[in-house]
């Protein structure tokens, strides 16, 4: 192995570390949607559509980072001393790494919760308007049937 390989991992993280940045971003602007008055579904969409697109991005270079590390493990374990400061490195973006992905948990959550306020809020504006349109279509009937006049003159006797 050569240490062309070691660095591959550090670089893999490495661009892990920045696409958790941009994941973090579009959790914040995702925030920012839900805190509007008018939840912005098109917004929305287009900020899920590019998580979706990230969390893919994440899943290719967490597969490549197990395919080479896998290749490269007992190399590593064997020649510690040749590749401490690869492996420090590692360890370090690990850590943050790992305290973004925490921060992106809470903060999802967070926005989940903000999510079902918004769904909410929107289904009971939906109810109120409702019946404010059944209660108007009732006023409207009731006073049609107040200026019906049944006829006067009508011959019962037949």
């Amino acid at each position: 192995m050569g240490l062309s390989s070691a660095q591959i991992l550090v670089e893999s993280l490495e661009k892990k570390s920045r696409i958790l940045d941009e994941i973090i971003k579009e959790n914040e602007a995702q925030e920012a949607l839900f805190k509007q008055d008018q939840l912005d579904m098109e917004a929305l969409d287009a900020s899920a559509d590019r998580m979706g697109e990230l969390a893919e991005k994440l899943e290719l270079l967490d597969e490549g980072f197990e395919a080479v590390y896998d290749r490269i493990r007992q190399e590593l374990i064997e020649n510690k001393s040749a590749y401490r400061g690869e492996i420090r490195r590692m360890q370090e973006l690990i850590a943050v790494i790992t305290e973004k992905v925490v921060g992106i948990n809470a903060a999802r959550m967070r926005n989940k919760t903000q999510a079902e306020n918004q769904f909410k809020k929107s289904r009971q504006q939906i109810g109120r308007a409702s019946s404010k349109m059944k209660a108007s279509q009732n006023y409207y009937n009731n006073m049609n049937r107040l200026n019906f006049v049944d006829p006067q003159f009508y011959d019962s006797k037949k």
